[in-house]
């Protein structure tokens, strides 16, 4: 299983036997006991290229997710009253990841050297099960099934501007107010091109005249504090340009209710010591 998932993933058989320090010949001779022991065709092979069969994508899958729980199972026992070390995988949301995540690893790598930590900062969805990371980081109000998800910390949705931009163009008073205002929008969020504030019980929903957009929290609260125009960010992410003075909250009656910031990983029945105490650590460092 293990020579199979490699050779899906490297694209030839001499790059598997290379790695693992055999013959080309006896990589064959695995596949050929793997085919044969299930009946099936998992990969056809030409004099230039082999093509992964559909039924082998799946065999794939399932095998990656076996293989990754033995991993588990046997790193659990292993570690036990040992050494925590291998590589831990991360995934967090760009403005998260790059404000808020380095003090923590800083201060799990103290106390814990021999592990390698990776993190990708992306704001789009991970599917855990794809076994590419083992912890993601997640700002939601609705979590997958299937995960196990603590809370780490808790923030709200605001809107804030400059003081220069307040001076020169006036400071809304309602929602409504917005239309005539320069506004700096947010990408790929659930509900597309809208704002949705909450007064009382009431949801109120705009669209905005942004005039300028991006994927990148960080570079809108950027062009806000350089009075380019309103934006709309959670509490965590504004945070020093709020302590500094460059921007300031507008609206607070409107404010969303808060959004929660989870570390999620998948349900299993062990847990790598890597996983384990990274969260209790990533728990500790944001309850102080």
């Amino acid at each position: 299983m293990q020579v199979f998932c490699r050779i899906v993933e490297l694209g030839t058989f001499a790059a598997v036997a290379r790695e693992i320090g055999v013959s080309a010949m006896m990589i064959s001779k695995y596949m050929r006991s793997l085919e044969n022991s299930l009946g099936i065709s998992l990969i056809n092979r030409n004099t230039r290229q082999l093509y992964v069969t559909d039924l082998g994508q799946a065999y794939y899958r399932e095998c990656k997710q076996i293989l990754e729980d033995l991993n588990n199972l046997e790193s659990s026992i292993s570690q036990e009253g040992t050494l925590v070390k291998g590589v831990l995988k991360i995934n967090t949301p760009i403005d998260f990841g790059g404000i808020y995540m380095l003090p923590v690893i800083n201060t799990y790598q103290q106390q814990y050297p021999d592990v390698k930590v990776l993190m990708a900062l992306d704001n789009a969805s991970v599917n855990l099960r794809s076994a590419q990371f083992d912890i993601a980081i997640v700002v939601t109000d609705k979590l997958d099934l299937g995960v196990v998800a603590r809370k780490i910390a808790q923030t709200s949705l605001c809107t804030y501007a400059s003081p220069a931009y307040l001076q020169e163009y006036g400071t809304p008073k309602q929602v409504d107010d917005l239309v005539e205002h320069k506004c700096l929008h947010y990408l790929n969020t659930p509900h597309a091109d809208a704002w949705v504030f909450i007064q009382g019980k009431d949801r109120i929903e705009i669209r905005p005249k942004w005039t300028f957009a991006s994927n990148n929290g960080g570079a809108l609260c950027q062009a806000a504090s350089l009075g380019m125009g309103i934006v709309r960010s959670p509490a965590l992410s504004v945070r020093r340009y709020v302590q500094s003075g460059e921007l300031v909250e507008i609206l607070e009656d409107y404010k969303l209710p808060s959004l929660s910031v989870y570390a999620t990983y998948l349900q299993r029945n062990y847990y790598p010591a890597k996983i384990s105490t990274f969260i209790d650590c990533i728990v500790d460092y944001f309850a102080e």
